[in-house]
């Protein structure tokens, strides 16, 4: 269900990004949020989305090969703990939570922020199933580490 949820999400932003290459004054049916609606605003989220993908490519890149998608029940696989992962037990999913941060600042109307929020709540949902998931399969190494390493920051 999540994973779907993602999709939808996904295409959500696919959609906006057409929307505002191809047809932008078609943005102003969308419910944009005027007052955010400035270049410094525009600028931070630009910068905010650059940030947020060499954080995400450094976090997937430190994984290596613990890397899954979803929840893997068939594969045993390493308790990552160094790098971004010492100061964050879930840096992807604080830099998909600052994208979609970002991308309301680039395009803020109701349709970014439903995916903000959306997005906010799988998350959530996603990280604490994850943790579940890794106290079975990881036992008192994930316990230390999760007294040791913030869920977020």
């Amino acid at each position: 269900y999540i994973g779907r949820v993602f999709k939808v999400l996904l295409g959500l932003l696919l959609a906006m990004g057409a929307l505002y290459t191809f047809y932008p004054q078609g943005l102003r049916f969308l419910l944009p949020v005027w007052y955010l609606d400035i270049p410094a605003v525009r600028m931070a989220g630009v910068v905010l989305l650059f940030t947020t993908l060499i954080w995400i490519i450094i976090a997937q890149y430190q994984m290596a090969n613990s890397w899954r998608i979803g929840i893997d029940e068939k594969n045993k696989t390493d308790l990552v703990h160094t790098g971004l992962f010492a100061v964050s037990r879930n840096p992807i999913f604080l830099g998909m939570l600052a994208t979609l941060l970002g991308v309301f600042l680039v395009v803020p109307n109701a349709i970014t922020f439903m995916v903000l929020v959306t997005g906010y709540i799988v998350i959530q949902v996603q990280v604490r199933l994850e943790e579940v998931f890794l106290q079975k399969m990881h036992g008192t190494s994930y316990q230390k580490y999760c007294s040791e390493t913030r869920r977020w920051l």
